[in-house]
């Protein structure tokens, strides 16, 4: 005979009353940290191909204009239009968008603002020829143009 019992019914159980709080902590955590996308592109985005890119270092200083055909045609016809945030503008208004965004800044990074200029590879040039002139008239001398990487087949 043995001197010790062994102890045939033995539940070794995980406690679980903590497991809906680390959900919710996660679940909450996720939804307070997640960027949504802020601006609805009314625009049609064929974007154009390039072997060489950049990154950019700091993206809170970008701010974007999109050039393209609008996507409803019926209600905001087929020509190539211009859309800043959420509206459509004239190429003319670019330089009061421009004012509001650098606004939007620091005083010391008023000057390092980059519009970034997503514009569709149909769009015709001379649309874009106003927006970089009028770009230029607002102080505006940082543009990049976003393209997608070429890849090599």
């Amino acid at each position: 005979m043995s001197k010790f019992k062994k102890k045939a019914d033995t539940k070794q159980e995980i406690p679980t009353s903590a497991l809906p709080d680390i959900i919710f902590m996660l679940l909450f955590f996720f939804m307070v940290t997640t960027v949504l996308r802020e601006v609805t592109i009314n625009v049609k985005q064929r974007i154009p191909d390039a072997t060489q890119l950049r990154k950019l270092q700091r993206k809170s200083l970008v701010s974007y204009l999109y050039i393209g055909e609008p996507k409803k045609v019926e209600q905001w016809g087929s020509e190539p239009r211009i859309q800043a945030n959420d509206v459509f503008i004239e190429p003319k208004d670019v330089t009061l968008w421009v004012t509001q965004e650098k606004d939007k800044l620091d005083e010391v990074e008023r000057d390092q603002i980059t519009i970034a200029m997503k514009v569709d590879r149909e769009a015709q040039r001379g649309l874009v020829s106003d927006v970089e002139l009028e770009l230029r008239k607002a102080n505006a001398r940082k543009l990049l143009y976003t393209t997608l990487q070429e890849m090599d087949q």
